[in-house]
């Protein structure tokens, strides 16, 4: 009797350059591939809004992909490890194929799976989401980098990653499929109301989608590092939300821009950012929830009903800084954010509002369809100064500067309609009492300032 195998499918949707998928085909035996939509296991983690709407794009994507192939997508709901364990029971499974995950919740699914099986089923986790194994870019010490600049080098040393295996032509089925729940009774996708508009007019998920963006970015990668930062141009590659979702391998983006010449080393650089945050969360798993740098436990965040209005109107793209609030607009809309901008409204959260790096990492969790555990705390962490290898708190990004530096006239326009009248001379920092519609500055720049570095000094005098 030939026993099925189970391809467990996370954050790697996708057919072509996926080994663990790769494996179970190479077994000769039929294959049954799943997902589990598990909410039990993160519990607080849990995919927010707009990854939920990706999911849903992605899964149907994938199961059309498979059927092509002979196979289909098998969906299943509850803990992974239990409905794994019972599914594999259920089929006559002894094996399970997987890739191999860094959040903290999957390790623990992982462990889990590995205990409930009893025997009876062995799991195989396999590596492919980053460029190396996560854990096994180590200094001349045997030890993991906390660094990111030795990091990178580190892992350019053992780059270019391995070819990109092509997806499988046929994959062997059983003859009687297991049970499978139904997309659409899943209900990811919102309804009353349904705000996904934005977000459907900007993504194709799935594997297609993903195959297709980076095909448009290509020609672009030599010209990264010049157009990078400015907002009003299309210059980066907008395939952040698709190596999230492991539609496409970071190999396989590799491999497409590595002969663009020109500063494609900077695009790459990128790429090994995503590995050197996995890295981070692989050494300290509640990188998301605790400052790495202690001292922050006793920064004197602001709280209470001032601090939660602040918030909601940084939120609402209400702040009075036009960079800022184009950024948060286009979050809202689109689920995504350009990267610069980013960075500028991280900044303006935690030093101009002096609100927790925690907050804004949770709403980014439920509002970017790039969602992802490592990037988005070490991200915030290093916008915070409290991460491990992070930007001086000190150090005070300019909304207004930095809007006027990175020429994000256009940008504003197209996300803030009640400044399009503005000249570029004054749409960064408009004339209030000639722009209707428009709110006033939340807080003064220099007094935000003044206020945030006193704040930093008290807590280096607490903690001291």
């Amino acid at each position: 009797m030939v026993h099925p195998v189970i391809v467990w499918f996370r954050r790697d949707l996708r057919l072509g350059d996926q080994p663990a998928l790769a494996a179970a085909v190479a077994s000769g035996a039929p294959v049954i591939p799943v997902y589990v939509l598990d909410d039990d296991t993160p519990r607080h983690r849990r995919m927010g809004a707009a990854s939920r709407w990706w999911l849903h794009g992605s899964l149907a994507s994938l199961d059309v992909e498979l059927r092509t192939r002979g196979s289909r997508l098998v969906l299943r709901r509850g803990r992974s490890d239990e409905v794994l364990s019972a599914l594999a029971r259920e089929i006559g499974a002894n094996e399970i194929h997987a890739i191999h995950h860094v959040e903290p919740w999957w390790r623990n699914a992982e462990r889990a799976l590995e205990k409930t099986g009893g025997g009876s089923h062995a799991l195989y986790l396999h590596h492919g989401n980053y460029l190396a194994p996560p854990g096994t870019v180590l200094t001349g010490g045997g030890t993991p980098f906390k660094i990111y600049t030795p990091f990178w080098r580190a892992l350019n040393e053992r780059m270019p990653p391995s070819m990109p295996q092509d997806a499988p032509s046929r994959i062997p089925a059983p003859d009687n499929w297991p049970a499978s729940d139904a997309l659409d009774s899943w209900n990811l996708l919102p309804e009353r109301p349904d705000w996904a508009g934005g977000i459907r007019a900007e993504w194709t998920p799935g594997e297609a989608g993903a195959r297709a963006r980076l095909d448009e970015f290509v020609d672009r990668a030599k010209h990264y590092e010049g157009l990078r930062n400015f907002p009003s141009v299309e210059g980066t590659s907008r395939l952040s939300p698709h190596l999230h979702f492991g539609e496409i391998s970071p190999a396989s983006v590799w491999q497409a821009v590595i002969e663009q010449g020109g500063s494609v080393g900077t695009f790459l650089g990128e790429l090994g950012w995503r590995d050197y945050a996995a890295n981070v969360v692989v050494q300290f798993p509640d990188y998301g929830a605790r400052s790495y740098k202690q001292e922050f436990d006793a920064f004197p965040w602001r709280e209470g009903d001032a601090a939660d209005a602040d918030l909601a109107a940084w939120q609402r793209g209400q702040t009075g800084y036009p960079i800022v609030d184009a950024g948060m607009r286009q979050l809202w809309t689109t689920g995504w954010m350009h990267n610069r901008v980013r960075m500028i409204v991280a900044s303006f959260l935690i030093k101009h509002l002096l609100i927790d790096w925690r907050r804004g990492e949770e709403w980014f969790w439920d509002t970017l369809v790039d969602a992802d555990y490592a990037q988005n705390a070490v991200n915030w962490q290093w916008s915070a100064g409290s991460g491990v290898d992070a930007n001086m708190f000190v150090r005070i990004m300019a909304p207004l500067t930095q809007s006027d530096k990175f020429d994000a006239a256009a940008y504003i326009r197209e996300w803030v309609p009640e400044l399009r009248a503005q000249s570029d001379a004054e749409i960064h920092d408009p004339d209030l009492p000639r722009t209707r519609g428009y709110p006033a500055k939340l807080v003064d720049h220099s007094s935000a300032r003044a206020r945030a570095l006193a704040a930093h000094a008290e807590m280096k005098e607490r903690a001291s």
